[in-house]
This record gives C-alpha cells, sequence and structure tokens, in this order.
C-alpha cells in the first residue's frame, strides 16, 4: 500500500519551494525573528517548537498572493523526533517537587507537538487538516506517505510540510510547500533527502 502512495504523490504534487533553517539556541532564533519585521507580539509567548515553525512559515509564506485569506484547501502536516520533549521536561519541573509545586499553565498549553502546526493554521487562516507526527528520524518515504494521505481528500491542493527538532542543543526547520500545481520539482522521498540534505 505505501509503493501505490508513494507513486500516486510523485506523478501529482509537487514542491513550490523550501527552506531550512537552524539556530544555536533561543536568542539566535528570537534575533532572527525580529530581523523579520514581523509584528507577532504571540512570538514571545511560544516555545521553541512552535518559533521555529513559525519562523519558517512567516519565511515559506511571505510573497503568497492572497496571504491571510481564509484557506479551506491548505493543509499543515508537521513531523519530528523529539515531540514536545523540551517544553514536557520544564513543566515536569514544575510538579516534580510536592514541596516547591508551582505548575504553570502557560506551558502546559505546549506540551503537545501539534500545536505548532496549529499556530501556523490560526496566523494563515488555513482550516485544512492539520497534523503532527512522531518519527524515530526524518524518514522521507513516511512523510511522502502522511502527505500523500491528506492530498486524498479532494479538498486539499496544498500542504505545508514541515519537519522542526527543539531539543537540547538541535533546534532546526525544513519546511516546504508542496502543491498540485505542476512545478520542476516533483514531492517524492528522493527529492526531500536531496533538499534536506543540501
Amino acid at each position: 500500500m505505501r509503493h501505490y502512495y508513494l507513486e500516486r504523490v510523485d506523478m501529482n504534487v509537487y514542491i513550490k519551494k523550501h527552506i531550512r533553517l537552524s539556530f544555536k539556541n533561543s536568542a539566535e532564533l528570537s534575533a532572527f525573528y525580529r530581523s523579520l519585521q514581523v509584528d507577532y507580539p504571540k512570538f514571545f509567548k511560544m516555545d521553541g517548537l512552535s518559533k521555529l515553525g513559525f519562523v519558517a512559515s512567516e519565511m515559506i509564506l511571505k510573497d503568497e498572493e492572497n496571504r491571510f485569506i481564509p484557506r479551506e484547501d491548505i493543509a499543515v502536516v508537521g513531523f519530528n523526533r523529539s515531540s514536545s520533549l523540551e517544553i514536557d521536561t520544564q513543566y515536569q519541573a514544575t510538579i516534580r517537587d510536592n514541596e516547591n509545586y508551582f505548575p504553570s499553565p502557560s506551558l502546559f498549553v505546549y506540551t503537545l507537538p501539534n500545536i505548532v502546526a496549529g499556530e501556523i493554521a490560526i496566523r494563515n487562516k488555513f482550516f485544512g487538516e492539520t497534523s503532527f507526527y512522531i518519527l524515530e528520524k526524518f524518514d522521507t518515504e513516511q512523510i511522502v506517505e502522511k502527505v500523500a494521505n491528506t492530498f486524498f481528500d479532494k479538498i486539499t491542493n496544498a500542504v505545508l510540510v514541515m519537519w522542526v527538532e527543539c531539543f537540547e542543543e538541535k533546534r532546526e526547520v525544513f519546511m516546504a510547500l508542496v502543491e498540485k500545481t505542476k512545478s520542476d520539482t516533483t514531492f517524492s522521498a528522493k527529492e526531500l533527502e536531496r533538499l534536506y540534505n543540501n
């Protein structure tokens, strides 16, 4: 069944554009956000995972025609290895000690990895599917399969696909805008691997 999905996507879906970003720490990420001159105060309340997805989406969508007009045909699909472990670890520290118990609702909001997909969808008024999958590694075949499933609903014409990692020293995001509109780069496991590694 996987082979069928890969063949179908290879023939019908294309990468319009992509971006890969990495940062040494949260301060560098915040400085990059400021350099974009985007006015979105909610950015500073986000967890690191959402910040990474947000800045990549701002870069990749900035020149899109009719941006911020509600769209039901655009989905956001994310992947990573570490889930929301960075914020989970911080939240665990607030509830570990019964004598020093200070659970933080602001942290709890971000203890699900799919929040990054939601943040991007809210910002851009995308009303299509939002989903997030945890994989053992950057597995291009699984990514292509999941995205192919998203295109089966007949409504979806584009998917914002991301691999976003934010845990310990790893802060990176790879994002691609994938569409049914034909372009030079076919959306396939082989192309994803090539773009990710370049």
